[in-house]
């Protein structure tokens, strides 16, 4: 089992940044890639951005360029600095994890989960 426990979420104005923290506790070893969802009041879960063990990373294009994310593989903890926030950032982010060869396109792939961190961006 592995637990994920993400904070940092809150209220921010349009232009300004957030940054995300979610550690991962129990079976760390159990998998390489750590990353974000988010998913918007109504809409479905969509993939923001991973990074692996070995530092590649991956992102959506709608954060290109204004997300960055990070980890401390020391501390099994992944960051997600969000920049130039839009109110279209709007959404609940969710923490995963995902074994070697899991495709992040695809959500239901995704080994753990965390419970999410609301962030509202006001335009």
């Amino acid at each position: 089992q592995v637990q994920l426990v993400e904070s940092g979420g809150g209220l921010v104005q349009a232009g300004g940044s957030l940054r995300l923290s979610c550690a991962a506790s129990g079976r760390t070893s159990s998998f390489g890639g750590m990353g974000w969802f988010r998913q918007p009041l109504g809409k479905g879960r969509e993939f923001v951005t991973s990074i692996w063990r070995g530092g590649t990373t991956a992102y959506a294009d709608s954060v290109k360029g204004r997300f960055t994310i990070s980890r401390d593989n020391a501390k099994n903890t992944v960051y997600l600095q969000m920049n130039r926030l839009e109110a279209e950032d709007t959404a609940v982010y969710y923490c995963a994890v995902a074994s070697y060869g899991r495709r992040w396109s695809d959500p239901s792939a995704m080994d753990y989960w965390g419970k999410g961190t609301l962030v509202t961006v006001s335009s």
